[in-house]
């Protein structure tokens, strides 16, 4: 690799740095095509903390290198922190991708579930738009939905609570 492409490479993850916080997202991924066998991957993302303290200042954005098929870490056992934080609330619904939370097939129409109804697996819960499709999102198990945690419309992010089946 010449010096010139690197110094581009780096000018260009800087970019994409400011971009992630300038637009307040949590993680960013690109694919860069210089010819046929030649790319580069980058993601980048903010370390979030576990607990918040008021005065913290922002995460900053890193750069990291992650193999396609990265293991995940267990998530750890539900405690007194589930009650204030729905993303670790075991009965809680992440969204799988980063889009547009709807919670009606189209507007004006009912919503697929409100809160007490009683849900089967596999059931739709809501629609998440992402680069102009629509992804229905299917209940991972069956329960009664106790909350809705996004508004319809809304922006979502990889990984954010969406609702909590119990």
């Amino acid at each position: 690799m010449d010096q010139t492409r690197n110094d581009a490479d780096v000018a260009f993850i800087k970019a994409l740095a400011e971009l992630l916080n300038e637009n307040d997202l949590s993680e960013l991924s690109v694919k860069r095509e210089y010819g046929e066998k030649d790319s580069l991957n980058v993601r980048v993302s903010k370390m979030m903390a576990q607990q918040f303290v008021a005065a913290a200042p922002a995460p900053q954005p890193q750069a990291v290198a992650m193999p396609a098929h990265a293991p995940q870490a267990a998530a750890p056992a539900p405690d007194a922190s589930a009650a204030a934080d729905p993303a670790q609330h075991p009965g809680a619904v992440a969204s799988p991708m980063v889009g547009t939370a709807y919670l009606a097939p189209e507007p004006g129409s009912a919503n697929f579930v409100a809160i007490g109804d009683q849900v089967s697996e596999g059931d739709t819960l809501l629609i998440i738009e992402a680069m102009k499709t629509m992804n229905h999102i299917p209940a991972p198990r069956a329960g009664v939905v106790k909350r809705i945690l996004v508004a319809d419309g809304s922006p979502v992010e990889y990984g954010a609570p969406l609702m909590i089946i119990e």
